[in-house]
């Protein structure tokens, strides 16, 4: 059987509020009483734990201000001193309207076809539960109100409510007598309606950031016609965060741009309605598109959504988890649409009671998801042609020397196409501002290398397309060369700068000693060091300062190092030659020959090779002086090396850097393009 719970106002003491009375239909009439009808059953989900926070319970009272004509909505909130209170300018109610309308949960004033008020607004309330909204964050809630002169008030507390709603179960019905405020002038307004919430549930009172979601609930907030103010400042459309965030904004039907709004770079237009739609269903609003996801991020929450709003006030927080789009865009999307025919009187009510769902199958419903999903293509494709031209001029604005590096390349293909690299890196969702500036050195780093290539062109449409083409571009073996090659050259040019500044002897020397047994490509560039021979190396020095210790003051002092490595198959001994001093062609041809038989006799001893199979072994003196039979009796220098062992050489330092210059000769005119390039670098390092 259904229960009733049912509230008078006669003062009674407190074991008559808890006890059932079997007469209490009769008491009802008592002039002057207030009555709170409701099915017990379903109290708790109606209201109590309905509503879980402060901006749900408001906006239930707000729209009953709304619906009451009111033009100033007041809050004021005091969590400290545990009250707030909510006061409007309506019509206000008599006792008749307090009992018959405010009192009696689940009162449909539409259906009774009372589908306006009095001053023409569409009546936002519709399932008559949210005057039981206050109790889900307070456990007191007192209710003032004045109309033609007449003044009404009355006090209800949860604890009795839940009393008598728990004896109700046992007895079939119940009797809560709230207590009468008639009396207190001094709490009536003047005109409207004044509530007032205390002993507060902490735990659900959150004022913090209450603004800006208050106004993100309704679209009537902030106008001539209707303010609200929170502790005395009023809530305008400003305060909702997401108009503000958007870099990008489309219209929708005859919505207007607030004029404080000067922030959007672009700006179009939308269909407000379907082919086939009656001509009296259509959409009104705006969608936006912040710069990055992470701007959506606001005071009030996560703004990446679409609001819902119908006749006004709230009808679903967000409809894109509805619209089944993944795409990349979506993340970037917020906005708010205004659908009145999902919430017209003499159809069925699609949303659930605390409005944060709708009855999904509805045919209006999936009209709205049908004709967002057109509109959101159009959105997308200008979104994406707007980005392409947009985010590169953001980049270079907030780095100038991009803006010069894209200006110094050589045609404007090049220029296109490194503004196509930027402006994809720069819509990644990257929010740590470091990664944020190596990903842009990484671009322009592997721009430079695609250019040597001529693959710029490659490189931009597959960062476009994305990932999958990427890939593929990359694993191409002559892109993976060039872009490679490029790092090996600046490398390279760098030890060759490093020698040509070296014009002292002395100095020389040190420079010499320093790069090239690292750098063995000096002596040629065809070399690279072979792994595993750091061992071999380290004995073979050992033998040659152990054997030649007995050389003459003059021979020991002569040399200034000498080395040993393996590199492509072969072993290599290196003698670098003080420069200033003077050598001649039998001396370096005795010395090389020694070596070579000391450095086969340790290889046979170490098991690295046999004597009737011995691998190649080459010395290369470096010098500083020529040797004159290596300049005028080049026959005799060729027999002396092929003495020593087949493939030895005397090289001259001067000589070093003009052989590797001219390896890398067509690189050089790029040394100052490197300069400029790695200036660019040091700039995004911050």
């Amino acid at each position: 059987m259904n229960k009733e719970l049912v509230a008078q106002s006669e003062v009674v003491d407190e074991d008559e509020v808890l006890v059932p009375e079997e007469n209490a239909e009769d008491e009802s009439e008592v002039i002057g009483g207030y009555e709170l009808s409701i099915e017990l059953s379903v109290l708790d989900h109606l209201g109590i734990n309905l509503y879980s926070n402060v901006p749900a319970v408001l906006t239930e009272l707000v729209a009953n201000a709304w619906d009451a004509d009111a033009k100033k909505v007041s809050i004021e909130i005091d969590v400290p001193g545990d009250c707030i209170v909510i006061a409007d300018n309506g019509v206000g109610m008599t006792h008749n309207d307090v009992n018959e309308k405010f009192l009696t949960v689940g009162y449909r004033r539409r259906a009774k076809g009372d589908d306006r008020t009095p001053g023409g607004r569409p009546v936002m309330g519709r399932k008559g539960v949210g005057k039981l909204a206050p109790f889900s964050i307070a456990k007191e809630v007192s209710v003032f109100s004045t109309k033609d002169g007449e003044c009404c008030g009355l006090k209800m507390k949860l604890a009795d409510i839940e009393a008598v709603a728990g004896s109700a179960r046992k007895h079939e019905q119940g009797r809560y007598r709230p207590e009468v405020l008639d009396s207190l002038k001094e709490e009536m307004p003047k005109v409207g309606t004044r509530i007032v919430l205390r002993d507060l549930k902490k735990h659900r009172v959150r004022a913090k950031n209450l603004r800006e979601r208050l106004a993100r609930r309704f679209s009537v907030i902030g106008t001539d016609d209707f303010t609200v103010a929170i502790n005395d400042e009023d809530v305008t459309s400003k305060d909702r965060g997401d108009l503000s965030a958007c870099q990008y904004l489309w219209k929708i039907g005859d919505w207007k741009k607030p004029q404080w709004l000067e922030s959007v770079k672009r700006e179009s237009t939308l269909d407000s309605r379907l082919d086939g739609w009656e001509s009296s269903r259509r959409v009104r609003g705006w969608l936006g598109t912040a710069y990055k996801p992470k701007d959506l991020t606001g005071a009030a929450g996560n703004l990446n959504g679409v609001v819902v709003i119908a006749r006004g006030r709230l009808f679903q927080e967000n409809i894109l988890s509805a619209v089944a789009d993944s795409r990349h865009y979506m993340e970037y999307l917020t906005g708010q649409i205004e659908v009145d025919f999902l919430d017209e009187s003499g159809d069925q009510d699609i949303a659930t009671s605390d409005r944060q769902r709708v009855i999904e199958d509805d045919q209006r419903y999936e009209d709205l998801l049908v004709y967002l999903k057109k509109v959101l293509g159009q959105l997308e494709r200008q979104w994406t042609e707007w980005r392409r031209m947009d985010d590169p001029t953001v980049v270079e604005d907030e780095f100038p020397a991009i803006r010069n590096w894209i200006a110094s390349l050589d045609s404007e293909g090049l220029k296109r196409n490194a503004r196509r690299v930027i402006g994809v890196v720069e819509r990644l969702r990257v929010d740590d501002e470091a990664e944020r500036r190596q990903l842009l050195k990484h671009a322009i780093y592997g721009f430079e290398r695609m250019k040597l290539k001529g693959m710029s062109d490659a490189l931009a449409s597959a960062i476009e397309s994305g990932s999958v083409e990427l890939i593929r571009l990359f694993a191409d073996h002559d892109a993976v060369e060039g872009a490679a090659y490029r790092d090996i050259v600046s490398g390279r040019l760098e030890a060759i700068r490093a020698l040509e500044k070296a014009v002292d002897l002395n100095v020389k020397e040190k420079v010499l000693q320093q790069h090239i047994f690292k750098r063995l490509w000096l002596l040629d560039p065809s070399w690279e060091r072979a792994t595993g021979s750091e061992y071999m190396e380290t004995r073979v020095a050992k033998m040659f300062a152990e054997t030649h210790a007995d050389r003459d003051v003059e021979t020991s002092n002569g040399r200034v190092d000498i080395a040993y490595k393996t590199v492509a198959g072969k072993h290599v001994i290196v003698e670098l030659k003080r420069a200033g001093r003077v050598v001649t062609l039998q001396e370096l041809m005795t010395q090389g020959k020694g070596y070579v038989n000391d450095l086969k006799k340790m290889l046979v001893s170490t098991g690295e090779a046999k004597a009737e199979s011995m691998p190649s072994i080459e010395v290369v003196f470096v010098v500083g002086q020529p040797v004159p039979e290596q300049q005028h009796n080049h026959a005799d220098y060729e027999n002396a090396m092929r003495f020593v062992s087949p493939g030895s050489r005397i090289l001259q330092y001067d000589e070093l850097i003009h052989r590797a210059q001219q390896a890398y000769g067509e690189y050089m005119e790029a040394t100052a393009e490197l300069n400029s390039l790695n200036e660019l670098m040091t700039s995004l390092d911050g």
